[in-house]
């Protein structure tokens, strides 16, 4: 039996490094936001979107 021609399991590999990854980059994507899954991180919603329809209402005037 040839071990380098052997391929069974490859799928399964290559399913497990793409779950993996997914997971990582989830994970990285909760920590650099993490601020916004706090309640009482100093963010102020109403602010916020006070700011954003401000800015889309100058864009419609000009």
């Amino acid at each position: 039996m040839n071990i380098v021609a052997d391929e069974r399991g490859q799928g399964a590999a290559e399913y497990i490094l793409l779950f993996g990854g997914v997971i990582v980059i989830a994970i990285a994507a909760l920590l650099i936001y993490q601020q916004y899954f706090q309640s009482g991180a100093g963010i102020d919603s109403e602010t916020d979107l006070h700011a954003v329809r401000e800015s889309v209402n100058e864009s419609f005037n000009n």
